[in-house]
């Protein structure tokens, strides 16, 4: 899970990216960077941190021009604590491309033996992106065979990219002197949008990967990038588009909606918040089917993207809704946060109970989703701890069963509370007096009827079925090989081979 924001305009866009990428920080906080380009050259800055962090005054400056992308990271695959993986990543040939990538790619390992052997690419970090920018590199070469490039050729390269890429990716790109290019995985599994803007000069186009992105920058939002979609925006901010996936399915991935989004934005025509509403409004019959409501005094949300399902819930059994957790805003996310210790030790930094809302009272806590268990074994002993005299804890969620490998950082099975253990055994291992979870076809019912246009959902960490068809347990062992390793900073052989930040003064 990243986030990513391209902007073509007739102004300096570095700031605009900024403000994209702040509203999209939810998405990534282990390190953020920013390209831009002014005639044909490139300048990029990239650091570990957050937004806030990385670019100073001095950065922003030395970031000019009137095109530009830019990329919030959170790490499934590669080294987390190597900045030569933050994103974007360069390549000079053909033409000079940079590319940010949400998603991950399934075929990784078998694409960079591929380019090795047949395509002469090197690749030099373990990240998935930059597999993907050099098969997007070969392809853009193999199309183009010297001639001008044309729009048709980019749409052509894309096709050769679908062809040979397998797994989720939102990707968007820059081709030095050209433009921008945005396309989608033949699934839409990652989302991606397209907004426009006025600025005094003319118009600006941009593409992000939540709606929230455009609006909160000022610009209309247009429309979901199709799956399988390309658009390819040129240097005056004309739009070309085509389909270039030969047989496209809408199947957005559906912890999007359940945890990742941000509550304001709009996905592939669904509202986040709405949909979230809907899972209270499904699990309020599964809370009733196993805690008789007079025996629950109060719902409280564990912030805190649970709270419109806590808030639906409680209206509907007619149980008073309260907060009893205060959130600390400058702690990041516990579920982001690379080594279970780490994530263990976080979570009394980052939620603090009022008391008064637990003492001698039945509590039903309401969480969007239980992954690994740590956090939530956490909660319910603070719950205890503050005075409660019965913990439930809901899920809005069904169990998070199985591996998730299409780029949210839950790949092994052995890290999953729910994997091979019945509801009960959960319960134990969590430390509630009841636990309620949501059903499979009750969530995919509950969100999926508010886009009748939907061909269904990637929901393989709940129900285990991988819709890119190429998933095997060998495969994910494979992959788990991939994943970010939890060494120290320190550890870390640094050898950068990329478009250099700007020398700062």
């Amino acid at each position: 899970m990243c986030g990513i924001v391209g902007v073509v305009s007739n102004a300096p866009v570095n700031q605009l990216i900024y403000d994209g990428l702040l509203l999209l920080q939810h998405r990534g906080q282990d390190a953020a960077g920013i390209v831009t380009q002014q005639g044909r050259k490139f300048f990029m800055h990239k650091a570990k941190g957050m937004v806030r962090d990385v670019f100073r005054t001095r950065n922003m400056r030395a970031l000019p021009g009137n095109v530009g992308l830019g990329q919030v990271r959170y790490p499934t695959a590669g080294n987390a604590f190597s900045e030569d993986e933050a994103q974007p990543f360069y390549v000079n040939a053909p033409f000079g491309l940079v590319l940010s990538h949400n998603g991950n790619l399934t075929n990784a390992a078998e694409l960079k033996a591929e380019l090795f052997n047949t395509d002469h690419r090197h690749i030099n970090t373990d990240s998935d992106s930059e597999v993907l920018l050099n098969v997007l590199a070969h392809e853009l070469e193999k199309t183009t065979r010297g001639l001008p490039l044309t729009p048709a050729d980019v749409f052509a390269a894309v096709r050769g990219v679908h062809k040979r890429i397998k797994g989720s990716y939102a990707v968007v790109a820059l081709i030095a002197g050209h433009g921008l290019l945005a396309f989608r995985d033949p699934f839409g599994i990652r989302p991606l949008c397209l907004g426009r803007g006025q600025n005094d000069s003319g118009h600006t186009m941009m593409v992000a990967s939540e709606s929230v992105a455009l609006e909160g920058t000022a610009h209309q939002f247009e429309r979901d990038i199709a799956p399988g979609e390309a658009v390819f925006v040129d240097m005056q901010g004309t739009v070309h588009a085509e389909q270039c996936a030969a047989h496209p399915q809408l199947m957005p991935c559906i912890f999007e909606f359940v945890y990742l989004a941000r509550p304001d934005s709009v996905l592939d025509g669904i509202s986040v918040y709405q949909a979230r509403l809907n899972l209270g409004e499904t699990l309020a019959k599964r809370v009733v089917s196993t805690v008789p409501p007079n025996e629950i005094d109060v719902i409280i949300p564990i912030p805190e993207s649970s709270r419109p399902s806590a808030t639906q819930l409680a209206h509907l059994l007619g149980i008073p809704y309260r907060e009893g957790f205060v959130k600390n805003r400058y702690v990041g996310r516990t579920f982001i946060m690379p080594g279970q210790g780490v994530r263990k030790k976080s979570v009394r930094q980052k939620l603090n109970v009022i008391a008064s809302e637990f003492k001698g009272r039945n509590v039903l806590l309401v969480d969007d989703s239980i992954v690994r268990g740590t956090t939530s074994r956490e909660i319910v002993q603070m719950a205890r701890d503050a005075g409660a005299k019965k913990v439930y804890l809901a899920s809005a969620a069904p169990p998070v069963r199985y591996p998730n490998v299409y780029g949210i950082d839950m790949p092994t099975a052995a890290e999953l509370v729910a994997h091979d253990r019945t509801v009960e055994e959960i319960r134990v291992a969590i430390g509630c007096d009841a636990l309620i979870y949501q059903d499979v076809e009750g969530m995919k019912r509950a969100i999926g009827s508010l886009n009748g246009k939907l061909d269904g959902f990637d929901a393989s960490c709940f129900d285990g079925v991988y819709i890119t068809g190429d998933i095997t347990p060998e495969s994910i062992a494979k992959m788990n090989e991939q994943r970010i390793d939890s060494s120290e900073e320190g550890d870390v052989d640094v050898s950068r081979l990329a478009l250099p930040n700007p020398q700062e003064a």
